[in-house]
């Protein structure tokens, strides 16, 4: 057993390697990391990769190296192609029993058996013929080159749980057919491997889309067929579009690695994904334990939470504003604001960032070549030229100088601000120019108001 014992909660975010992460598969991902971090549990990162045609080596760096962006660091990884004898010994005991049982089936005989029953008004259920073969004729179906498909046999009744997001929930069994564990090919479908690594791997909480909600009846089931204790179950609501479109991993844009390419900082994409369609109000965070402070999967909400990229800008702006320095100055320095005024200029320019990309666009302002905009009020620009001090400059300059030009011309509001602003930025917007003019610094600034480029 990889891990003994079950005083903490353990659980597990078990994607498939066929394809990179987006922010519907960060949902499961976020709350199962979250739960443990707020617990002080465990979270194990399994690789369901028994879809050998599927599964690539790039998905599998890849789904680590977007978890870590994310901050999601798991405690332990495994991957479901190396427990394949773990499988099959688990198949074996359930056949030892008597709940996995051989059917012969083709897909096409299955098929035309579920239209008679819908056309007579019943439910498709399997009728388990295979169970009432002879040993004589299961004989014939192997001659004939028939390889079994392998069913597990559910006990009739209901099955019921509480689950931590949905409540009290219960599914009559009577009304599943037998799933199919195990193919004609010998390869395992989801169910069996899952149930056996969650027992393997003492997980107790089982946390994830709502979409597993009709396998839970059925794993249940495998778990006390197997004698193992049956996890604690929570079924989130899933992430749609805006539109209320399913999302994929063929929306590209919405990939982790998108996103992140994109310039999106993960605490706002962690915040965005997990706060979406619960109580809590969509806002930015610090880290994850913040974050985990926040995720209550009592208050998540049965309804569809749509996910809006538009909103992720106005969160990821919070977010940026937010952000110090020190954890900035790598990305500062790469995109080529690197000098000693780099702390300065962070903090004068991040509130009017939406990514920490943007800061490059302000710093070419600071450093030039900015093409002045000179409007028809030539006598504003020479008082300003007149009225810059020599250096050093701080915050109280821009008030100095513009006082000093509204006292000679008239000026006030926008009519003295905005030729200033045009005239020292080449922009009719940005940051407080008290902060900007300091950094900008006084040959430019003089340059500029008599319209060079500089």
């Amino acid at each position: 057993m990889l891990y003994e014992g079950r005083m903490a909660p353990v659980v597990r975010f078990a994607p498939s390697p066929t394809g990179f992460l987006h922010i519907g598969n960060a949902r499961p991902a976020l709350f199962n990391a979250l739960f443990a971090r707020r617990a002080g549990g465990r979270f194990w990162l399994r690789l369901d990769d028994t879809d050998t045609a599927r599964s690539t080596a790039e998905f599998a760096a890849a789904i680590e190296e977007d978890l870590g962006w994310l901050g999601i660091v798991p405690d332990g990884m495994f991957r479901q192609s190396e427990r394949l004898a773990i499988y099959d010994a688990a198949a074996e005991r359930l056949k030892a029993v008597g709940r996995l049982y051989p059917a012969y089936e083709t897909a096409e005989e299955l098929d035309r058996r579920r239209k008679r029953q819908l056309g007579r008004g019943l439910p498709p259920v399997y009728d388990r013929a295979a169970l009432k073969l002879s040993p004589e004729e299961r004989a014939a179906f192997e001659a004939e080159g028939r390889r079994p498909h392998w069913r597990f046999r559910l006990d009739p009744g209901t099955v019921t749980w509480d689950d931590l997001v949905r409540g009290p929930c219960h599914v009559e069994a009577d009304s599943l057919s037998d799933p199919v564990l195990i193919r004609e090919d010998g390869s395992y479908l989801y169910t069996l491997p899952s149930v056996v690594d969650d027992a393997e791997t003492g997980v107790t909480h089982v946390i994830r889309g709502e979409d597993h909600v009709t396998n839970t009846a059925v794993q249940i089931q495998i778990f006390s067929a197997l004698g193992a204790p049956v996890p604690v179950f929570a079924h989130h609501n899933l992430l749609t579009t805006a539109s209320g479109e399913g999302l994929s991993k063929r929306l590209g844009h919405l990939s982790l690695r998108g996103l992140r390419a994109a310039g999106y900082e993960p605490m706002a994409v962690a915040a965005l994904a997990v706060l979406t369609g619960s109580a809590e109000a969509v806002r930015p965070v610090s880290d994850l334990d913040e974050l985990a402070s926040l995720v209550d999967l009592a208050h998540v909400s049965r309804a569809p939470a749509k996910f809006d990229e538009h909103e992720l800008d106005g969160l990821n702006a919070r977010v940026v504003h937010g952000l110090g320095y020190a954890v900035v100055a790598e990305r500062l320095a790469a995109l080529g604001v690197a000098s000693e005024r780099a702390e300065a200029f962070w903090e004068v320019v991040k509130a009017n960032l939406t990514r920490v990309s943007d800061a490059a666009d302000w710093w070419r302002v600071v450093e030039g070549p900015v093409t002045p905009v000179i409007g028809e009020t030539p006598d504003l620009f020479a008082v300003a030229r007149e009225a810059l001090p020599e250096e050093p400059w701080d915050a109280t300059t821009w008030k100095r100088v513009t006082e000093a030009v509204r006292n000679a011309t008239g000026l006030k509001g926008k009519a003295l601000f905005l030729p200033l602003r045009l005239a020292l930025t080449g922009l009719d917007h940005g940051p407080d120019l008290a902060g900007l003019l300091p950094l900008i610094g006084r040959a430019r600034a003089l340059a500029r108001l008599k319209g060079e480029t500089a």
